[in-house]
């Protein structure tokens, strides 16, 4: 494996997406939480999921934001772009919407990054391919994800210092 890296993303929506992203093994990410972890960690308030986030992006040498249809909308995932921003971590995003969830697809997400206070330009990278027919193609956009994931992930942008 190429880098360790933070992958943030809308737990719920997404998490089979996520599992396909992590298997390529192009990367090492943290580890994932199964649902009741989640949940327990949740449960302890605001500041055990900042350290919870805190924690597990301390020694990334990236983050990468996998992009689905819900995204935009999780105020965790506008937290851990920010943090990463004001840490001037190396930050991405891949979309991840024409990957296969439980045998079906889904439709684009807005732009988190754009959700984000102060955050710059940040690369955004989209494997996502279709049939003659204009239909996602689940199998091709895995394998142009395989292809490239270790590169886009050297390409990610971070906050310059003045």
């Amino acid at each position: 494996m190429a880098k360790s890296v933070f992958y943030s993303f809308h737990y719920e929506q997404d998490v089979h997406r996520v599992q396909l992203v992590r298997n390529i093994n192009a990367l090492a990410g943290q580890p994932l939480l199964n649902s009741q972890e989640w949940e327990q960690v949740r449960r302890r308030g605001t500041q055990a999921i900042e350290k919870w986030i805190h924690d597990e992006m301390a020694y990334k040498k990236a983050v990468i934001v996998l992009i689905g249809k819900k995204t935009a909308t999780r105020p965790w995932v506008i937290y851990e772009i920010e943090k990463a921003w004001a840490g001037r971590k190396p930050l991405l995003g891949i979309r991840i919407h024409g990957l296969s969830s439980l045998g079906s697809v889904d439709s684009a997400g807005p732009d988190p990054f754009a959700k984000a206070d102060g955050v710059g330009s940040v690369p955004i990278f989209d494997p996502t391919t279709r049939d003659w027919a204009g239909k996602i193609d689940s199998k091709a956009t895995y394998n142009k994800l395989c292809d490239n994931l270790e590169t886009w992930s050297s390409q990610g942008a971070m906050k310059r210092s003045w």
